[in-house]
């Protein structure tokens, strides 16, 4: 009888009170309780659960209302441009001309052929450029115009030494450049 006595005065002052007898007194207890569980919940139907699949797909979405996705197949507006105005193409091919033009030009003079097809934002950066620092001389091939919306469109013009990108905008329906990216080839 000392012995068990003694056992259970050990439990209680020594391992009960260390880290590890509260980690042992926890996991008994969760052990019991998920035995207590399944005594409770009866029989497991096998079929039942996540490992089958569905036979029909999951929607969250109902697949014939409007359209839930960035991307568009339909077919972009067509620019809109003032009655008498140049279009995009037009004002694409002579800011081009004005760019390349600009060999022998003080910064002012060249400045002075692109603003009629420039943003006020536009010549705002480009003021004080040197227009010898244009990286081409000519272009090898027409401008490829991409429509992004009504009021703005995208044009691509090969050079002798690369592409030059243009972003146009028309927010009164007359077309000017607002945005020249050079891409070396």
């Amino acid at each position: 009888m000392m012995a068990v006595r003694r056992a259970v005065e050990f439990l209680f002052t020594r391992v009960l009170r260390s880290r590890f007898g509260v980690a042992l007194g926890i996991g008994v207890l969760v052990l019991g309780v998920i035995g207590a569980a399944r005594l409770v919940a009866g029989p497991v139907d096998p079929t039942a659960g996540l490992s089958n699949r569905p036979e029909q797909p999951i929607t969250t979405v109902d697949p014939n209302s409007g359209d839930d996705g960035a991307i568009s197949t339909a077919a972009p507006p067509s620019p809109v441009t003032s009655p008498g105005a140049p279009l995009p193409e037009q004002i694409t091919d002579r800011f081009v001309r004005a760019w390349l033009g600009g060999e022998g030009m003080t910064s002012e003079e060249w400045l002075a052929t692109i603003r009629p097809f420039a943003t006020p934002v536009l010549l705002d950066k480009m003021a004080g450029a040197d227009p010898a620092a244009v990286p081409a001389a000519r272009t090898v091939g027409p401008a490829t115009l991409r429509p992004r919306t009504e009021s703005f469109v995208e044009a691509l013009v090969s050079l002798d030494t690369g592409r030059l990108r243009l972003e146009l905008v028309a927010p009164d329906g007359r077309w000017l450049v607002d945005v020249v990216d050079w891409e070396r080839t």
